[in-house]
């Protein structure tokens, strides 16, 4: 998409200072700025750039005071940087603006769907499906039978929602995401062979969810597995069956949650954080990354390690971890000098 000086101020309300016809059609860094490309300055470590800079159109505060000459077009602002933050929504708006839909696809003629949805090439709805308003299934999504899906719902493409799960309005799925499969469960027998468990729940993800790419939800063997509203999911999370995570709770990537834990609500979690099944997290709690979590951990605590310690005790042990050889030596000499007066 190619944009002009002045429609660019017109969205961000700024003033033009320079060439209003100049057009871009990419962003960039200010120190990487090349012709046709958008960019902005905010931190005033950066205000060297944007003498040398030959990005075409610079967004800039109002105060900002030139020393010397530039070739780049102003367009000056309250705050550059959440001005540039408007721009991107106003893009990612703009990129995602689809209707209709593609051939080919497969709709069952049991699935009802609102108006104003995308339904990419490739996609298949099954039985008994329920779609929004101004929802966009992105190509080769998979949409299983008696699925439920809600008002503004990004579906990116290769997703794949199986079989009688729930979505809420506002939510975001990204590519390869699977939503609904079956969750881990085996018995063994007294061969020591595993037995399928069969796994009869759904999953339920409440409004203003997002699921990052590769990340995976498991149905729930009885009853639901259930993604609260407003909770952020990074990429290739594993989340097992009858999981429960709290309101607004943020996961970063490559955690898994074993299942039946409940997690409350707005927690931290830490990337390729361990959590073990059948716990429960309180809310607000702080979880540092790569901590292993085998034990129920109460409101506000701030937990690291693995197995993990308190915050501030592990902090007050590692200073003594990295200087074990150092203490060993030490100990040793001692050691010496008491076998010595023996």
């Amino acid at each position: 998409m190619i944009f002009t000086a002045t429609q660019i101020a017109g969205i961000l309300n700024g003033d033009i200072e320079g060439d209003e016809t100049v057009e871009v059609s990419k962003l960039a860094k200010i120190e990487e700025g090349t012709e046709g490309t958008l960019t902005f300055l905010s931190n005033p470590k950066y205000t060297q750039y944007i003498y040398s800079t030959n990005a075409s159109i610079t967004i800039v505060d109002r105060t900002f005071k030139k020393e010397s000459e530039i070739q780049t077009t102003l367009i000056r602002v309250d705050d550059a940087y959440k001005a540039f933050s408007q721009l991107l929504e106003y893009y990612n708006m703009v990129k995602m603006n689809k209707k209709g839909i593609e051939q080919p696809c497969f709709i069952s003629e049991s699935a009802k769907y609102g108006e104003e949805i995308y339904l990419g090439a490739f996609s298949y709805i099954g039985e008994n499906v329920t779609i929004g308003e101004n929802a966009k299934i992105f190509p080769n999504v998979y949409v299983g039978d008696n699925v439920t899906i809600g008002d503004n719902v990004i579906v990116f493409a290769g997703a794949k929602i199986y079989s009688e799960s729930i979505i809420g309005n506002n939510c975001v799925i990204h590519s390869g995401a699977i939503v609904g499969a079956d969750g881990f469960g085996f018995t063994p027998n007294e061969k020591g062979e595993y037995s399928k468990v069969p796994q009869t729940g759904n999953v339920i993800i409440e409004d203003n969810v997002d699921v990052g790419a590769g990340t995976t939800i498991d149905r729930a063997t009885l009853g639901s597995t259930i993604i609260r509203r407003g909770v952020k999911l990074d990429n290739q999370i594993q989340i097992a069956h009858n999981v429960e995570i709290g309101e607004h709770t943020a996961i970063a990537a490559q955690t898994g949650i074993a299942g039946s834990t409940k997690i409350g609500k707005h927690c931290l979690i830490g990337g390729q954080v361990g959590i073990a099944g059948h716990l429960t997290i309180g809310n607000k709690v702080r979880i540092q990354a790569q901590s292993g979590i085998g034990r129920n951990i109460k409101d506000d605590e701030a937990i690291q390690g693995s197995p993990a310690l308190g915050y501030s005790d592990y902090n007050k042990s590692y200073v003594h971890f990295k200087n074990l050889p150092k203490i060993v030596d030490r100990l040793y000499e001692i050691e010496k000098k008491i076998n010595i007066k023996e």
